[in-house]
């Protein structure tokens, strides 16, 4: 079969299949977030605990550069296709678990199950947008956060009609949808389902030299994400806990959180596009600097100011992420998805290690206390994004 090249044309059709099928895998997994009070009320845990249980979720991210590595290498699109009914399987029977310790397995699974589906997937991005790299990660980090923003809205409809057990009747759904997305790519070309270029482009680099010369590039990565993980953690994993202990009730509570991930929707589509335009760093530096200042003024102002306040941050937080993917797919580009690996694996770790520290100060000092002690942490991005400027030059 003779080489195909990547086109430098924006496939409108093929982002948005993706888009797609990104949306339908993480409705399921958004559910956790929602029903973590549900949790916490079965199980009797603390904080801690219901923190740990998204780390159970990202563990199996150990494994995403060796994904990575294999992706770059076979045709994916079958982990596009039948991960969405995976994850659905493993959410949908949250609500019969009898302990702990079958959570921990369901949530394991449907982790695993992530991986395969976001590793490859920016990468399929990448080879269908052309010169267009920051559209097409918005329209695909769009199926994400619509899928945050349509989530929480569905289980706590399913709640409400069936009962916390009962959310395995959303299951059919997914599997439904797995059989369309079958026929969306199931005549996929090579240019869909293949690593970013014909040839490798490092000259025989091994994984460990190509590894430690962007090395500069994925520490500050780091940084930024670790510190931004701390306000994105405290919103994305108990938001729903905190409204509820101030005396919103948890249809109120589910309802803010969609408010929330949908200015997240909003976000990824603009910032993404916007930073093929002004540039990856600036979009950045802007985060970096108001998101902190949200999230304070979200503790502390008054009740009134909760609707407006989550709409800014979620704009504000969920806008570096198509730009970081974007970023990392230029500055990455012999190794898309093993790059892409290592990213996810660090960006999962740094959420899932924020996510139990929030749980802990939550214990200790509440949870608005901890909202604000976020806010002050999230000033720490702002010194890695400048040095991301020197070495992505």
């Amino acid at each position: 079969m003779a080489k195909q090249q990547v086109s430098e044309r924006f496939q409108v059709q093929k982002v948005a299949s993706i888009s797609v099928a990104h949306l339908v895998h993480d409705v399921y997994t958004s559910f956790l977030n929602t029903v973590l009070p549900l949790l916490i009320e079965k199980f009797a845990m603390s904080l801690t605990l219901a923190g740990g249980l998204n780390l159970v979720l990202r563990i199996p991210s150990l494994l995403n550069p060796v994904i990575g590595i294999v992706a770059d290498r076979i045709p994916v699109k079958w982990f596009i296709i039948l991960t969405p009914a995976i994850s659905a399987v493993g959410m949908g029977l949250l609500g019969l678990a009898p302990n702990i310790a079958m959570v921990i397995v369901l949530l394991f699974v449907v982790g695993l199950s992530s991986s395969f589906f976001h590793v490859p997937a920016p990468v399929l991005v990448r080879n269908v947008s052309g010169n267009r790299l920051g559209k097409g990660m918005s329209w695909y980090m769009l199926g994400g956060e619509a899928a945050r923003t349509l989530g929480p809205l569905l289980i706590v409809a399913a709640v409400g009609l069936w009962g916390f057990a009962g959310i395995w009747k959303l299951i059919p759904f997914a599997l439904l949808a797995t059989i369309g997305l079958f026929f969306i790519f199931r005549h996929s070309s090579n240019t869909m389902v293949r690593k970013a270029s014909g040839k490798r482009e490092t000259g025989g680099a091994t994984i460990w030299s190509y590894t430690r010369r962007l090395m500069p590039v994925l520490v500050c990565i780091a940084g930024v994400t670790f510190f931004q993980s701390m306000m994105k953690s405290a919103l994305t994993g108990f938001l729903t806990v905190y409204l509820t202990g101030g005396g919103f009730s948890f249809s109120l509570a589910g309802i803010l959180f969609a408010v929330f991930q949908f200015a997240g929707a909003a976000s990824v589509l603009l910032t993404g596009t916007w930073s093929d335009r002004v540039g990856r760093i600036r979009m950045l530096q802007v985060a970096s600097v108001t998101s902190p200042v949200f999230m304070w003024l979200f503790v502390t102002l008054g009740p009134y100011w909760v609707v407006p306040l989550l709409l800014l941050l979620g704009f504000t937080i969920f806008s570096t992420t198509p730009v970081i993917l974007a970023l990392l797919q230029e500055a990455g580009r012999e190794r898309p998805s093993y790059i892409n690996g290592l990213y996810m694996t660090m960006s999962f770790f740094t959420g899932a290690a924020a996510l139990v520290l929030v749980g802990w100060l939550g214990d200790w000092y509440g949870l608005e206390t901890t909202y604000k002690i976020t806010a002050y942490v999230g000033l720490g991005m702002i010194p890695f994004v400048l040095l991301l400027r020197r070495f992505t030059r």
